[in-house]
């Protein structure tokens, strides 16, 4: 009984130290486009001023399906704000898109889309990807400003990771 007591006494006082030392979110980091920089890749970079998203842009993750920047994250909501000063990277009719992962997993695919229209969608053969994948994605038919919503669908986990990458076609 008092090893049991002093086993709990001591997991109590190197808990806050464990907190200190390892930020909440590291260690769940998995995978963002970091080519041409996505939102999260700006806020990391320091381009432009952001919250919490700039110490983990790998972690913007939630359910399959949806088609929001912040994955349905509310902790990263400001992904989703048009109005936030993001850059705009000058890309051709054919972008070059590269994932950054930190985490790797088995992949179905990876979903390009521009407003409500999908422009791309790449098999990852349900494989675990290397450290970095590019994709080269056909946008002809939309020119000016845009916003491609980057989809990474996991084929182990009922959840997928989302980037947002405000592009200048033409």
């Amino acid at each position: 009984m008092k090893r049991k007591l002093v086993a709990v006494a001591a997991g109590a006082l190197l808990a806050p130290v464990l907190v200190v030392v390892n930020p909440a979110g590291i260690a769940s980091a998995h995978g963002y486009v970091n080519a041409p920089a996505s939102r999260q890749a700006q806020c990391a970079q320091g381009t432009v001023s952001c919250g919490d998203i700039k110490y983990e842009p790998q972690s913007v993750e939630g359910p399959k399906g949806l088609k929001s920047c912040n994955g349905g994250n509310a902790q990263f909501a400001e992904l989703n704000d048009n109005g936030k000063g993001w850059k705009a990277s000058p890309v051709g009719t054919t972008a070059t898109f590269t994932w950054t992962f930190t985490a790797r997993h088995r992949t179905t695919n990876y979903e390009y889309w521009i407003g409500g229209s999908k422009v791309a969608d790449i098999s990852g053969n349900n494989q675990q990807p290397p450290e970095t994948v590019s994709h080269q994605v056909n946008l002809s038919g939309h020119t000016g400003r845009q916003t491609v919503l980057a989809i990474w669908n996991i084929a182990d986990t009922s959840n997928a990771f989302y980037s947002c990458i405000d592009v200048q076609v033409g």
